[in-house]
């Protein structure tokens, strides 16, 4: 399975989809406003867990989007 990496410009856009504040959003993902406002502003980006979360939540939303594909790592 590829991993999906998600830019600030597409969480921000996913969250306005939603019609969620970055509080709301946050709440739903049992995560801090604060991480929330950092993917949207591109200090840091959704890995892992998160990252597959906000696929998931945009596939049900029927949210389009354009993710990028991240190499997946490999083994020493």
């Amino acid at each position: 399975m590829k991993r999906l990496e998600w830019d600030s410009g597409q969480i921000n856009a996913l969250r306005c989809h939603l019609g969620l504040t970055q509080r709301e959003m946050a709440d739903r993902l049992g995560t801090r406003q604060q991480t929330i406002s950092e993917w949207e502003t591109g200090q840091y980006k959704p890995r892992g867990a998160s990252s597959t979360l906000l696929s998931i939540i945009a596939e049900r939303a029927k949210f389009e989007y354009t993710a990028t594909s991240s190499p997946k790592p490999t083994k020493p």
